[in-house]
C-alpha cells in the first residue's frame, strides 16, 4: 500500500512545492530561504513583494514611496493589494496609514490589514511553506541549557551580579552530538566563545531550551556583554533581535524576551507544556524534571539536585553537575521530539516560521489558510464580523455521588460533524474554501489514524500518529473560528446555529438512551455518562447498545463508545473522577484536581477519591486524622504544604494596581517584590504561611518556601489544619456513615 500523499492538498499544504526549506529570513529586498541537504545548508534568494490591503485605494494617494496596486474581485471590504518594492516602504507606509486614519493595524475598525512579519507575507504571497520535504529526524535540533552560581546570601542567581556566573553549559543535538563546558576547565569568557564556535559548527536549524527565553538565553546575554563577547549566533554571523513579547495560553499570560537569531529556530519546551495543559489539565508542574517524569522520559539513572544545592556541588563534586547538565539537555531534547512533532508538521501546512507555530492560536492559524488562496484567487477579503451572542452546548448533571458500572459515549468531533453533514458554512466565504478545508483535514486524518496502525516501522507510525493529531486539533478548531470577534471569516450566528443543533442531537441521545432504561449520570458537550440499562453488563454489550444510539441519529452524525468504567464519582457538573477495570483512577475538574491548592490538599482529595471509587469511603476520617497528626508533628514536607501561584501581571503592575485600590495584594506578589529577582508575568512563586492563628492574612504571613529551614518548622500548623479541615467537609455528604465524626 503507497503512503498517501497528504501534501498534494494545495489548500492545506500551499501551492508552492519548493522542498527541504528550514528557515527563512529578509535580506534586503529579498526574502532568504535556507536549505537543508546531505551536503549542509545552502541558501538561495526570493524576491520579495510586502504588501498591505486596502478598503480603498484612495487611502495611499497622498504617500510619496513607489507602490503597484492591483484591484481584488468579490464583495469583500479589503479589495485593494497594494505591492511595495522593499520592507521598509512597506513600512513607511504602515505608519503612513496610522497617521491619517488614527487606527493602528491591530484595531477592528482599521481600514487595512498589514502584517507585521515579513517572513509571514512572503508565505501568504508565494504558497510557499518551510520543512515541505524533510523528515523530522532530519532537521538539526540542538538542546542547551546552563546551571548558575547564584553569590551567598541570595536566593536566586542574577546575571547583572558581579559574582554570579555561569558554571556549567550542557549542549546536546539531534545527530548524537554531546559537550558539557565546566567552569572548572574553562573561565566563563571562554565558555561563552566555546558556545559561540559549538553554534557555528553544529549550525543547528533550531535551538531548544526548556524556560530558555526567559532565563538562559537572558543570562547568556547579559553575561556575553559584561565580557564584551558577541553572540554571532546567527547564520548569517549577526547576533540576536531581543525584544519584549507576550505569549497567552488560555487564562495563563507569559511575558518574555524574544529570540530572533538570523536563520534559525528557537523553541521553549516551557511554552509546549503550555499548550499541551490546556486540552489535557493533567501535569503537575510545568517544571522540566516532573514534564519528563510524567511522559515516561526521565532515565532511571538520572541525576537530580536541588537548586541551592547546585553550587556546592559544583565546589565538591563537578563530575555530578556536569551529569545532571547533561541529563536537563537529554530531557529537553526528548521532550521537544513528543511535543514539538506536531508544530513541525503543521508548519508543512500554514504560513509562518517554526518557532511562531507552537504560539499562534488555531483560530489564527486557520485564518492563514483562507487568506493564502484568497490572496492566490486575487479576491478581496471581508472585514472581520465584530462581537455578538453565542450560547454554548448543553450540560447537565443527573446524579452525585458513587455510581456504577458506567458507560461514557460521545459523538466523534459533534460541531465539525454538524457543518459537514448539514453543509453549513460562513456566509461571507465566497469562495466556499470552509467545507472543503474541513472535509480534507477529516478525511486526511482517518488515513492517517489508519496508516498510524497498519504500518510496522515505528517511525512512519509516529510520523502519521502526530500527523492525525495535528489535522484533529484544526478540526476541532473550525468551529471555534466562527465563533471569534477578529477573524475575517468568522461569522457568530453560525456558530450559535451549530451548538444549538448539538444541543438537540445531545438531548436526542439522552432521550433514547432513556427510553432503553438507561440512567443519565452527567451530560457535556458531545458526550454522555450514564449508567447502562438492566443486563447490558460488559464493555462490548454497551459497545453494541451505543452502536445503535448512533444509528438512530441523523446521518453523518457518528457515536463512539468511549469508555467503561467500574465505578464512577460524581461530585459536581464537570468535576468527576472515573475508576477502569484495570484500576487507574482518572480524575477531571478544578474541585478534585487543582494545581492552585497546595500539594498535601491535592493529596488528599486523590486518597479520599480512591476509597470513594473502591467502595472503602468509610476510611476517609482516618485518612484525615493521620494528616492532622502530621501537620501537628510538622512531618509533611514543605513541598506539600507550600503553594505554588502564576503572576498574571508584572510586579510592578500589581503595585500600582494595589496603590490604586484596583486589587487586593497577594502573598505571591508580595514576594516577587521583596526577592530583588526581575520577576514577570508568567513566574511563579512558591511560598508557605507562617504564624500560629488559621485566620490569618497570606500576603502579610508568607515566606519563600526555598528559606524553610526543617530545624526550625516555621509553617502555620492552624492555618493548614483549617484548610484541610474544609476540604474534609466536601467529602461528608458521600461518605458510607450518615454523619462523618468530625462534622
Amino acid at each position: 500500500m503507497d503512503a498517501p500523499r497528504f501534501e498534494e492538498s494545495t489548500l492545506l499544504f500551499g501551492r508552492d512545492r519548493t522542498e527541504r526549506v528550514v528557515a527563512a529570513e529578509l535580506a534586503g529586498r529579498f526574502i532568504r530561504l535556507f536549505t537543508r541537504t546531505p551536503d549542509g545548508v545552502f541558501f538561495h534568494d526570493d524576491p520579495f513583494h510586502p504588501f498591505i490591503i486596502l478598503t480603498g485605494d484612495h487611502l495611499l494617494s497622498g504617500f510619496a514611496g513607489t507602490t503597484t496596486t492591483r484591484a481584488l474581485a468579490g464583495s469583500g471590504e479589503f479589495r485593494h493589494l497594494v505591492l511595495f518594492n522593499d520592507w521598509r516602504t512597506c513600512l513607511d507606509a504602515r505608519d503612513y496609514l496610522v497617521r491619517t486614519t488614527g487606527k493602528s493595524p491591530s484595531a477592528t475598525a482599521a481600514p487595512y490589514l498589514f502584517f507585521s512579519d515579513p517572513i509571514h507575507q512572503h508565505l501568504l504571497l508565494t504558497g510557499k511553506t518551510l520543512f515541505k520535504g524533510i523528515e523530522f529526524p532530519e532537521i538539526r535540533r540542538l538542546a542547551l541549557d546552563i546551571e548558575t552560581w547564584c553569590a551567598p546570601g541570595f536566593e536566586f542567581s542574577n546575571p547583572l551580579r558581579e559574582e554570579d556566573r555561569i558554571i556549567s553549559i550542557a549542549a546536546l543535538d539531534s545527530d548524537g552530538y554531546e559537550e558539557v563546558l565546566s567552569g572548572h576547565d574553562l573561565d566563563e569568557p571562554a565558555m561563552l566563545e566555546r558556545l559561540n564556535r559549538i553554534i557555528r559548527e553544529r549550525d543547528p536549524d533550531v535551538i531548544e531550551g526548556h524556560n530558555i527565553f526567559r532565563f538562559d538565553l537572558e543570562y547568556i546575554r547579559a553575561r556575553a556583554s559584561r565580557h564584551g563577547i558577541r553572540l554571532a549566533w546567527g547564520r548569517d554571523g549577526s547576533e540576536p533581535r531581543v525584544h519584549p513579547s507576550r505569549f497567552t495560553v488560555a487564562e495563563r499570560i507569559v511575558d518574555y524576551p524574544r529570540w530572533n537569531i538570523y536563520g534559525r529556530h528557537v523553541i521553549d519546551t516551557y511554552f509546549l507544556l503550555l499548550v499541551y495543559d490546556v486540552g489535557n489539565r493533567e501535569l503537575e508542574s510545568y517544571g522540566l524534571k516532573a514534564a519528563a517524569r510524567h511522559f515516561g522520559l526521565a532515565r532511571p539513572d538520572r541525576v537530580y539536585l536541588e537548586g541551592s544545592a547546585i553550587a556546592r556541588t559544583f565546589s565538591e563534586n563537578p563530575q555530578v553537575l556536569a551529569d545532571y547538565n547533561l541529563d536537563d539537555v537529554r530531557e529537553t531534547l526528548a521532550l521537544s521530539r513528543l511535543l514539538a512533532y506536531p508544530y513541525f508538521l503543521q508548519t508543512r501546512m500554514f504560513p509562518y516560521s517554526y518557532q511562531n507555530c507552537p504560539i499562534r492560536g488555531n483560530a489564527t492559524k486557520i485564518n492563514a489558510l483562507f487568506l493564502r488562496e484568497y490572496l492566490h484567487r486575487e479576491t478581496a477579503i471581508p472585514r472581520p464580523s465584530g462581537a455578538g451572542e453565542l450560547e454554548g452546548g448543553y450540560n447537565n448533571l443527573f446524579v452525585t455521588g458513587v455510581v456504577g458500572p458506567v458507560a461514557h459515549c460521545d459523538v466523534a468531533s459533534l460541531y465539525p460533524s454538524i457543518l459537514l453533514a448539514y453543509r453549513l458554512q460562513p456566509d461571507r466565504e465566497h469562495l466556499g474554501l470552509f467545507l472543503p478545508l474541513l472535509d480534507e483535514l477529516r478525511t486526511f486524518r482517518l488515513r492517517a489514524k489508519k496508516m498510524a496502525r497498519e504500518t510496522s516501522d515505528p517511525h512512519r507510525r509516529d510520523y502519521y500518529q502526530a500527523l492525525q493529531q495535528a489535522f484533529k486539533v484544526l478540526i476541532n478548531s473550525f468551529y471555534g473560528y466562527l465563533g471569534t470577534t477578529i477573524h475575517n471569516f468568522a461569522d457568530m450566528g453560525l456558530a450559535a446555529e451549530v451548538t444549538r443543533r448539538g444541543r438537540e442531537i445531545i438531548k436526542q441521545m439522552l432521550a433514547w438512551l432513556e427510553a432503553g432504561g438507561a440512567r443519565p449520570v452527567e451530560v457535556d458537550t458531545d458526550g454522555i455518562y450514564f449508567i447502562p440499562p438492566a443486563g447490558v453488563t460488559t464493555p462490548e454489550m454497551a459497545a453494541e447498545l451505543i452502536g445503535e444510539l448512533s444509528a438512530a441519529l441523523p446521518p453523518g452524525i457518528e457515536v463512539e463508545m468511549d469508555g467503561w468504567y467500574r465505578a464512577m464519582f460524581s461530585y459536581k457538573m464537570k468535576n468527576y473522577a472515573l475508576l477502569d477495570d484495570a484500576g487507574r483512577i482518572t480524575i477531571k475538574g478544578s474541585s478534585l484536581k487543582s494545581r492552585g491548592i497546595e500539594k498535601y490538599l491535592r493529596d488528599f482529595t486523590a486518597e479520599a477519591v480512591r476509597l470513594l471509587l473502591h467502595g472503602e469511603g468509610v476510611r476517609i476520617d482516618e485518612v484525615y486524622r493521620e494528616y492532622l497528626r502530621q501537620l501537628r508533628d510538622h512531618a509533611i514536607p514543605i513541598d506539600r504544604l507550600a503553594k505554588t501561584e502564576t503572576l498574571t501581571e508584572s510586579p510592578a503592575s500589581y503595585r500600582q494596581k494595589v496603590n490604586l485600590g484596583k486589587r487586593l495584594p497577594a502573598a505571591a506578589f508580595e514576594l516577587a517584590l521583596l526577592s530583588g529577582r526581575d520577576y514577570q508575568a508568567g513566574d511563579q512563586v512558591s511560598y508557605y504561611v507562617t504564624g500560629h492563628a488559621k485566620g490569618v492574612t497570606a500576603y502579610e504571613n508568607c515566606r519563600p518556601a526555598g528559606s524553610y529551614d526543617p530545624a526550625l518548622p516555621d509553617e502555620n500548623v492552624e492555618y493548614y489544619k483549617e484548610k484541610l479541615r474544609h476540604l474534609h467537609r466536601k467529602f461528608t455528604p458521600f461518605m458510607p456513615a450518615e454523619k462523618s465524626l468530625f462534622e
